[in-house]
Order: structure tokens, then C-alpha cells, then sequence
């Protein structure tokens, strides 16, 4: 079942909790049998993650969730079976995470000013040694008790207007896309339902992600609603692109839902898995 599937999860290489074998473990106790490791902008994890389903019996999808600045907006592209050791990907990645540390000094600054102070070292030591993120901060100023809960932080928060908010350029959606399919890869648009594009912006999105070669987008994931799950098949169908679905899991209380409790996909959609062989025994 399809249920069995799901291709969007972050370790603590980047956001999640989990290190890379514990949430392959954690894959096993929701009856995952297919998982994608899709960590922000880094493939660390991917050896381990390997390494531990092979032991468990799952099948493991290299993945990666690449940060894209697109019309002043950030939108996130996954990449599914990449090669993470193909030189422009690899590059292209280690550029993202150096402009993640420029962007935590800057998010910093501001909250500094708000008088909100130790945020930098705050938020590294949670990231420890993975990449630095908003989560991060926002893990440390709910620590601090600035904010009850995450979802509260991202309100009065590090978001545009808000203490904390930090303008930044990540990679272009040419180049996000051109890495990972010159890896071998499959681009995915991550959780299109959150980013707020209204319908003009989403077809120009979709139209120009198709065009450089982009297949996929995210159909069925933790923060779409019901109502999304059918929108957003419909543009799939619209734009021949195939559908995905992961729960976009970070860890207990950072998470919209647990492993395993995605809906199946809409009948008429096609499943970015359909013709691959680790998928062969699933229903899509």
C-alpha cells in the first residue's frame, strides 16, 4: 500500500531529532517499507540511513530537500535517488550551508535588537554538528521561554516583518533542479500548499519547474489539507507532472503528523514511484 511510503523525512543531519539510524528505526515501528532521507540541504545522513534500512529490510531513497529562492519567495525542491557524490550537486549543497551561517548571523542581529539575546550560540547548540535552521531558533527561543510552542515562534517570529527575519538568496530553481536531475535524480516541488503563491504564481511556478525538468510534485504531505490533496493533484494532471507523498517528519512535537498516517493518494494521480523497482511490491 502506498501508506507504506513516504519520501520526505529530515534526521538531525539538518532539522529532524532523530539521527539518521533512529529514524530509520522509527520508520520500522510505523510499517514504512519505502523512506526517503531528505535533509535540508546536506546528504550526510544518507550512508548511515543506508546502511540501517538494509538492516531492517527497507528501502532507502537518497534524497535531499534543496532551499530555492524563487521570485523573492523561498520554496524547497526535493530530489529523490540522487547521486549525492555528483560534483555539482555536492558543491552546489556546501554553498547553501555556508549561506545558512551568513543568514543565523543575520537572524540573530535581529533578534538582538529585539532584546532577545544569545540566540546565535543558542540555536548552534542545537543544531550541533548539522546544518543551522529556523528550527533551531525556534527550538531555543521556545527553550527560553520567549514563545509557548513553535508554532507561536513562527508566528511573532523569524518570518518576514518579525523579529528575527533574516532576507536571504538560496539557489535558483534552475540550478536546484539541474543538480538533481544531472544526478540521476527526480525533482519534486516540496509541499507546494505552503507557500502561499496564489494561482498565477503557481502555474508560472509549475510551467517553468516543468521546463527546466522538473516531474513531481508533493500531492499528499503533512501540512496539505484535504482540500489541497485534490488541488494539487488536479494541477499534476494539469502539468503531466507524476505525485509524491512524505510526511515531512522532524520529530515528536516538530512534526504536522506522524510516519505513516499520510492518506493514500488521489485515484487519478500518478505516483513518482510507479515504475521503480524498490516500489515494485507496493500498491501506488
Amino acid at each position: 500500500m502506498s501508506l507504506s511510503i513516504d519520501l520526505h523525512m529530515h534526521s538531525n543531519v539538518s532539522d529532524g531529532l532523530l539521527t539518521p539510524a533512529e529514524l530509520v528505526e522509527h520508520a520500522v515501528t510505523h510499517n514504512i517499507k519505502v523512506l526517503a532521507l531528505t535533509d535540508h540541504d546536506d546528504t550526510r545522513g544518507l550512508a548511515i540511513a543506508e546502511s540501517e534500512a538494509k538492516r531492517h529490510g527497507l528501502q532507502l531513497i537518497k534524497g535531499v530537500e534543496i532551499s530555492v529562492t524563487w521570485k523573492k519567495r523561498t520554496l524547497h525542491i526535493v530530489g529523490l535517488k540522487i547521486d549525492p557524490e555528483y560534483p555539482p550537486l555536492k558543491s552546489g549543497l556546501e554553498a547553501i550551508r555556508a549561506g545558512r551561517h551568513v543568514r543565523a548571523i543575520g537572524m540573530a542581529a535581529s533578534l538582538d535588537k529585539a532584546g532577545i539575546k544569545g540566540s546565535l550560540e543558542g540555536a548552534y547548540e542545537y543544531a550541533q554538528e548539522g546544518i543551522i535552521s529556523r528550527t533551531h531558533f525556534a527550538r531555543f527561543l521556545v527553550n527560553a521561554g520567549v514563545a509557548k510552542d513553535n508554532k507561536a515562534v513562527f508566528k511573532k517570529y523569524l518570518v518576514k516583518g518579525k523579529p528575527g527575519y533574516f532576507e536571504h538568496e538560496w539557489a535558483s530553481l534552475e540550478n536546484a533542479v539541474s543538480w538533481i536531475v544531472e544526478s540521476g535524480g527526480v525533482a519534486v516541488i516540496a509541499h507546494p500548499g505552503r507557500y502561499d503563491l496564489r494561482r498565477t504564481n503557481m502555474l508560472l511556478l509549475l510551467e517553468e519547474f516543468r521546463s527546466l525538468g522538473g516531474t513531481a510534485i508533493e500531492v499528499v504531505t503533512s501540512s496539505h489539507t484535504a482540500d489541497q490533496y485534490v488541488e494539487f493533484a488536479k494541477y499534476a494532471h494539469q502539468f503531466g507532472l507524476k505525485s509524491s507523498q512524505g510526511s515531512d517528519y522532524h520529530g515528536k512535537g516538530l512534526s504536522f503528523m506522524e510516519m505513516g498516517r499520510l492518506p493514500a493518494l488521489p485515484n487519478n494521480c500518478v505516483p513518482v514511484w510507479h515504475d521503480w523497482p524498490e516500489a515494485v511490491s507496493l500498491d501506488g
